[in-house]
């Protein structure tokens, strides 16, 4: 959206963001499952429940052989059973202490080579502690179990568990992905623990690099992108007559005066020479003087702060153009759409809901409003509403290429995840409208090419991108998202690798690209390569937000790293 990037749909390549599984109200992929985006060795009755919770001991309960007056004939093995089967019985009448009684009996009685019964009996009574809330416990006994087995599941889950309650994040990570690559992903509770946890792990590490980080100005293709997604922006407009510092200047007319002396007009004069990282110092000099263009410069600022990411500094300017009742109203309705969008980025809905119908109350004309609060509707998953709004701001500006391409696509969507062949084919049919009326518009046709993979029509999905990158060399989402299709396509991974490398030649900054490449590398095992994609990617993330999701991905393929090292477990590769 407009606070940080040109909304970036489903690529329907196999390989999701969780932004853009968002974007379009698909069920958002899990954390560990979208490092894993190729792994499909599934069972025939497909995952395990989420209520198939590990919570009973193992064994059977029924006693052995001799426990009625043979005890001293019996072997240790046997009587270390028996012991165990009576734990077994208490722990099912919920007498916790009196099962973990019976359990470090057995544990006592066993021979200690005997390593499968021995962890057995470490686990059980690790179940006991678990309900009692001893998670230090559980810690311990699960440790001592794994220890003599360390490929059992039940063992690793448990005290993954309670490496949880204890908050020790990193090594209940490892525990839960070992257990998840045992268990082939097939297990929801396992999967929903390690999501849980890497969001968490994410969030807290986004934290406090997000605010120590150093603002990163974005690549001009993105700066360029990202304008141009507004019509009606004063501020984006190129510099009128009069403006320009070499016009008139033989005149000592007013405009050459303010020309001469505008910050303001300084940095519009900077974006169009795309020297950036002048601007905002340019319009903090407007801003100070008080002159004619504080306005227009305190949303210039802004607008530049949000770009590199500073949503803090951001925020006041915005506040105050919003609330200049003199200021043109344009210039209100844009700060409204900024702020309204840097509020859904930071998660708050209802204030970006509110920025969004106020704009449309102070300027009921204005396209951008209806184009950017259409977005912000596909988001929330209100697709009428969306094309409600696409169709308002396509009546006002007819000629609104990517509106009408972006309702095409929420068409579609819907059409899609609501399993109706019929609406399909009739959005489809509306793609090939649009690309025939506004050949020049290469988001048609990216659009159409993501709908197109959906629908497994890779040869034409291929033209498509191919358009798009006719039309527009230096996109290099586009790149990425044509090496993804080889991949779902023709499995070439050569190919897939080389396209999202030109991408990252093309744009530097493209942290799509980093992400993409270091999940690709993630497939193929290179976990090393994978993790230093992501640090990439983290250092140019343009949110709070996103930098937690790329810190997930992060912390799986190092979680990975270690599950390897200690048990030589990997999850299969490419």
């Amino acid at each position: 959206m407009a606070a940080s990037k040109p909304v970036e749909p489903q690529s329907g390549s196999g390989l999701p963001r969780w932004q853009l599984a968002l974007l379009v109200g698909t069920p958002i992929v899990l954390g560990v499952g979208a490092i894993y985006l190729w792994n499909r060795r599934r069972t025939k009755d497909g995952p395990r429940k989420g209520n198939e919770e590990r919570k009973t001991p193992e064994g059977s309960a029924s006693p052995v052989q001799g426990q009625d007056g043979e005890h001293d004939n019996m072997s240790p093995l046997d009587r270390a059973q028996a012991a165990k089967n009576k734990g077994n019985k208490y722990f099912k009448a919920t007498k916790y202490d009196q099962a973990i009684q019976c359990y470090t009996e057995a544990i006592a009685l066993c021979p200690t080579d005997q390593k499968a019964d021995l962890s057995t009996f470490y686990q059980n009574r690790a179940a006991a502690y678990e309900q009692q809330m001893k998670w230090k416990e559980v810690v311990l006994d699960c440790s001592q179990a794994v220890e003599l087995n360390p490929r059992y599941i039940k063992a690793l889950f448990r005290r993954a568990k309670a490496l949880e309650k204890l908050d020790n994040k990193k090594e209940c990570l490892e525990d839960v992905t070992a257990v998840c690559i045992l268990e082939a992903f097939q297990n929801q509770q396992s999967m929903l623990l390690a999501d849980k946890v890497l969001k968490s792990l994410g969030k807290e590490k986004a934290k406090e690099k997000y605010k120590n980080r150093e603002p990163l100005m974005p690549s001009p293709q993105f700066i360029k992108s990202y304008f141009s997604s507004f019509t009606d922006d004063i501020i984006s407009q190129p510099l009128q007559k009069g403006e320009k510092k070499d016009e008139d200047k033989d005149k000592e007319g007013e405009a050459a005066e303010v020309a001469e002396s505008s910050g303001y007009l300084k940095a519009k004069q900077y974006m169009e020479e795309e020297n950036y990282d002048k601007i905002i110092s340019e319009c903090t000099k407007e801003i100070e003087s008080g002159c004619r263009y504080t306005a227009e410069a305190l949303l210039l600022r802004a607008t530049f702060y949000l770009l590199i990411g500073n949503a803090t500094a951001a925020q006041p300017d915005l506040d105050r153009v919003i609330n200049m009742q003199d200021a043109n109203v344009k210039l209100r309705a844009n700060a409204l759409i900024k702020r309204g969008s840097m509020y859904m980025q930071q998660q708050q809905p209802l204030l970006s809901t509110q920025d969004f119908n106020m704009a449309a109350e102070i300027d009921t004309r204005n396209a951008d409003v209806y184009h950017h609060r259409g977005q912000l509707k596909i988001l929330l998953d209100q697709v009428d509403e969306a094309v409600g709004d696409f169709d308002e701001c396509i009546l006002l500006r007819p000629d609104s290429a990517l509106a009408q391409a972006q309702k095409c696509f929420a068409l579609y969507r819907q059409a899609y995840t609501g399993n109706n062949p019929a609406q399909v084919q009739t959005a489809m049919d509306g793609f090939e409208d649009v690309i025939r009326r506004f050949p020049k518009c290469a988001e048609g046709y990216a659009l159409y090419a993501q709908a197109l993979t959906d629908q497994q029509q890779f040869g034409k999905a291929d033209e498509m991108y191919d358009k798009c990158i006719d039309l527009e060399p230096d996109n290099a989402t586009t790149y990425v998202h044509k090496g993804l299709l080889q991949l779902q396509w023709k499995q070439d991974l050569d190919l897939g690798l080389e396209l999202i490398g030109k991408a990252i030649e093309i744009d530097n900054k493209c942290d799509f690209a980093y992400e993409t490449m270091g999940t690709i590398e993630v497939q193929r095992g290179n976990l090393d390569k994978a993790i230093e994609m992501f640090n990439k990617a983290i250092n140019l993330a343009k949110s709070e937000m996103e930098m937690a999701h790329l810190y997930s991905l992060c912390d799986a393929a190092y979680a990975q790293t270690e599950v390897a090292r200690k048990y030589g477990l990997k999850p299969p590769t490419l």
